[in-house]
């Protein structure tokens, strides 16, 4: 598997692994209803996930991933 699709992937299964629970908390503990519901966990956690990119680099591609949560870039091995 290529790295840019395990960065893919990884963007994926980091987005929905927050989306989910953001999603059950502001649907049970806010008074918003219909699509406010969606668009308000959409955007926390577009915010709180974790972005994972491929680069290429001189020793061949590389993945980093960057978050809110910690400092800097950091190389994903």
């Amino acid at each position: 598997m290529s790295k840019s699709t395990k960065a893919l992937l990884y963007n994926f299964l980091g987005f929905t692994g927050i989306y989910v629970p953001t999603y059950l908390l502001v649907m049970n503990f806010t008074n918003l209803i219909g699509l406010w519901i969606a668009g308000t966990a959409f955007m926390i956690s577009l915010l709180i996930a974790p972005k994972y990119q491929a680069v290429k680099t001189k020793e061949g591609e590389k993945l980093f991933v960057k978050w809110l949560f910690v400092k800097g870039v950091k190389e994903v091995k």
